[in-house]
């Protein structure tokens, strides 16, 4: 079995009287795709997007058994007016719920909020959890505000009292540091470690000791830099015992790489020697199959990187399905 826990969806169209500032979805002549025209932009959507007949094709071709849909990255639109942010999310919510109601074994929603207004979005959780939606996709970054901001802390709250999973996917910020080249590279990793790091140096991780939340991308750059705050924290190498004449940062709470392995990552990283330092760091129960389809192509077949590895059986079996049951709060599938 295997859980592709990061694909995505778009809607097929957006309402006839939406706000000027909402997407388009305009029809490609001679072809079931439509074209996803948002601020800057344009993107040619095939058919699976947003069929649900098509997606269950796709996932027989490729061994997926389920899918974990949330919306692509550029609804993600923070610098919306607030309320015009809600009416968005709740279009697309609606129909991510109906999408996956047509095959509800295979199909697993998350939801979008508007972080921008942090009230808000945490209203609209439990909207989300009376849709059938398993949980929340969010960003990176909020306006130039980590997620481990404490104005966001009452949102991770409310998603772990109504056990609903959070996904986080990294989004490029524009910076004059690096060349526009490199927005879906080196600086997806760099959002993707901000966003992680801040879970743990802004308390959230601390005060939502049961929030189930997923990054992608193994959170880029994070897991590298985990044994430096380590050291920092401990002043020991290797994961040695504390030697408090070194230790800088030490308190009386978890140490940095023990908040990190509550976290899930996508393995997502596209090389096994990635993939193998995931697994001596952060433990095989933390990673989860993704792919970021149909964005992106799946491997042929899907996971074929973690296939090829000779993981033990058990191993295998968290990464491909279970710890994604684990992560999204559900019961594994009958007989497994």
């Amino acid at each position: 079995m295997l859980v592709d826990a990061h694909a995505h969806l778009l809607p097929f169209d957006y309402p006839s009287d939406a706000p000027s500032c909402f997407p388009r979805m305009e029809p490609v002549d001679g072809s079931t795709a439509r074209t996803l025209l948002f601020g800057a932009t344009n993107f040619r959507a095939r058919d699976v997007f947003f069929s649900a007949e098509r997606r269950i094709e796709e996932q027989d071709a490729s061994g997926v058994d389920v899918e974990v849909l949330t919306p692509m990255p550029p609804l993600l639109r923070y610098d919306l007016p607030a309320a015009d942010g809600l009416s968005l999310a709740r279009h697309v919510n609606e129909f991510t719920a109906t999408l996956c109601a047509a095959e509800p074994d295979r199909l697993i929603g998350f939801g979008l909020v508007p972080m921008q207004d942090p009230d808000a979005a945490t209203a609209e959780l439990k909207a989300i959890k009376d849709q059938g939606l398993r949980g929340v996709e969010i960003a990176s970054g909020v306006l130039g505000s980590s997620i481990g901001d404490a104005r966001f802390l009452p949102f991770f709250t409310e998603a772990q009292r109504l056990d609903l999973a959070v996904f986080v996917h990294a989004l490029p910020t524009p910076t004059d540091r690096l060349p526009r080249s490199t927005m879906g590279t080196y600086v997806v990793g760099i959002e993707g470690a901000f966003a992680a790091a801040s879970m743990i140096t802004g308390g959230t991780a601390a005060a939502c000791p049961d929030l189930r939340i997923s990054f992608s991308h193994a959170a880029g750059g994070f897991p590298l830099m985990l044994p430096r705050a380590q050291y920092f924290f401990t002043g020991a190498w290797n994961e040695e015992p504390l030697v408090p004449e070194r230790a800088i940062n030490h308190d009386d709470g978890p140490t940095p790489l023990e908040y990190a392995r509550r976290f899930y990552y996508d393995s997502m990283v596209f090389d096994h020697r990635a993939v193998r330092f995931l697994i001596d760091l952060l433990g095989h129960d933390r990673l989860l199959v993704g792919s970021d389809f149909p964005a992106m192509p799946r491997e042929d077949p899907a996971g074929r990187t973690l296939r090829e590895m000779d993981l033990p059986p058990e191993v295998w079996e968290d990464i491909a399905w279970n710890n994604a049951y684990r992560w999204l709060g559900l019961d594994p599938p009958p007989g497994r």
